[in-house]
């Protein structure tokens, strides 16, 4: 068995927590160009992966705080898919994104980082992009500074309103 180091989240599982992250980013704008929020509807907000998988790798995150996606009402159901539908768009129009992995990690047993709240990832992918430096090299590589990316996908989705 082959064993894969991601030596570049390590801040990520070492970052002490106290309460919901999640809501602790949903409760207080004032913060929200240092958190990485790039949009904020009436049932769920989007926010940067402080910890991504590529560059643009964003969530869609309900406002309500739930393991369950099964608590969440029809009306936050909808407004996250549509948000998650759009983001999709915004990062293949302004990333130039090949493909999007999207999905969600409901509970510790499948893989969820913070269990506690369920969130969407979205993670633009490109052709030929498998950056093989992090396995080889203990190095990430970041092909585009996070402030002039965060400022795009936040105008993308400032445009949809």
């Amino acid at each position: 068995m082959e064993h894969i180091c991601a030596p570049w989240r390590a801040e990520y599982f070492s970052a002490k927590r106290d309460g919901c992250v999640f809501c602790a980013i949903a409760k207080d704008e004032s913060f929200d160009d240092e958190n990485g929020v790039i949009f904020r509807a009436k049932h769920c907000y989007g926010v940067i992966n402080r910890f991504p998988y590529t560059p643009g790798h964003f969530m869609v995150i309900p406002f309500k705080h739930s393991d369950n996606i099964e608590d969440l009402s029809d009306e936050i159901w909808s407004e996250i898919s549509f948000f998650v539908k759009r983001g999709v768009k915004i990062l293949k129009d302004e990333l130039g994104a090949s493909g999007v992995n999207i999905g969600m990690n409901l509970g510790k047993a499948a893989g969820a980082g913070i269990a506690e709240h369920v969130h969407y990832h979205l993670v633009p992918r490109w052709e030929r992009d498998t950056n093989f430096i992090t396995s080889i090299a203990d190095v990430r590589i970041n092909g585009v500074p996070f402030a002039p990316l965060f400022e795009k996908l936040k105008r993308a989705f400032g445009e949809l309103k």
